[in-house]
């Protein structure tokens, strides 16, 4: 069976084709090394696409854009589901630093940029890169934190408007 004749017997008659996305937002809220590539890639890819990308960094989301964190991103091991080790053993010593250097090896060998270069690429290639107006008061960051790839800093209120009849993905 093909694909094309799977997809057409798992779909009713009924239900519509999907239009294409052509705008895809990313909410970044987490500043971990784990949870900084999802949104990162998913904008590079959208862009690859020819769609257009947003994304907007909240909260600890901030730690990816902030020019003292970026390159320093590290990988948690204490409540971190995919860790699959038991939570005492990854509070041990070095255990966090181990489990972001096995990271950042396995990211090497399969060439993906680091955060740092990803930022540029998606800035090279179009995407918008913003900062929350609201988590960078409440972390007392200034514009001068952050690194220059980030086009603005917008309230949550601005970024519905960039993100108007978007695609939009929490992450």
């Amino acid at each position: 069976m093909t694909t094309t004749s799977l997809e057409a017997s798992v779909r009713p008659a009924a239900m519509p084709a999907r239009a294409p996305i052509e705008h895809l937002a990313i909410i970044c809220s987490e500043g971990t090394l784990d949870m900084a590539y999802p949104g990162l890639i998913l904008a590079n890819a959208a862009r690859m696409s020819g769609i257009d990308a947003t994304l907007f960094f909240t909260f600890w989301g901030l730690d990816i854009i902030t020019k003292k964190t970026v390159d320093h991103l590290h990988v948690p091991t204490v409540g971190n589901p995919s860790m699959h080790i038991p939570t005492l053993v990854g509070g041990l010593p070095g255990m966090e630093s181990l489990a972001t250097t096995m990271m950042q090896k396995q990211m090497e060998k399969l060439d993906i940029p680091s955060v740092h270069e990803m930022i540029e690429i998606l800035s090279d290639s179009g995407a918008h890169l913003c900062a929350c107006r609201m988590a960078m008061d409440m972390f007392k960051r200034t514009r001068d934190d952050l690194v220059p790839q980030v086009e603005d800093v917008i309230s949550a209120m601005d970024f519905f408007d960039k993100a108007a009849g978007a695609q939009v993905l929490f992450i």
